[in-house]
């Protein structure tokens, strides 16, 4: 089971492709909670992807069956149901990327409640990105400014 979502069906392209032309990201380190830790299964998402939130979902759904329900917007990049770790069962929410705004929008009104397995789903805009710390220090630079408060 694959920890970095599904991108599609195998094409005879992706398998020729030199995996030393691949770039070496850097670690993507997060917070949340009261927690900092390094989550390495976000190298393989696009950086400038639109990412949706797919919540209630019901446990036979799985990242291909995602997929597939998305399958008509033409950006559709990667999707993702979180699974539990050691059970492998679903925790419920998953992920779906688009690389075109405009069809992340589309998919977001158009599917929003719709039935995707068992249960209608519930979607809104990933906050993924607020998550990192790069991210986070930034906000916070801008918010305080780049001078210190002087008493």
């Amino acid at each position: 089971m694959s920890t970095a979502g599904y991108t599609g069906p195998k094409s005879e392209t992706a398998t020729t492709e030199d995996p030393q032309k691949k770039k070496k990201k850097k670690p993507v380190v997060r917070a949340a909670a009261g927690e900092t830790w390094e989550d390495p299964t976000l190298q393989e998402w696009d950086e400038n992807d639109f990412r949706l939130f797919a919540g209630d979902l019901g446990n036979e759904v799985t990242d291909e069956i995602l997929f597939k329900a998305f399958s008509k917007y033409p950006s559709l990049q990667r999707t993702r149901v979180v699974r539990d770790k050691r059970s492998t069962k679903s925790r419920g929410y998953g992920f779906i990327s688009f690389k075109d705004p405009n069809d992340f929008v589309k998919a977001w009104r158009e599917m929003n409640g719709k039935y995707v397995g068992n249960r209608p789903i519930k979607l809104r805009k990933s906050s993924w990105k607020e998550r990192n710390m790069d991210v986070k220090a930034k906000k916070e630079r801008d918010r305080v400014g780049p001078y210190p408060k002087v008493r």
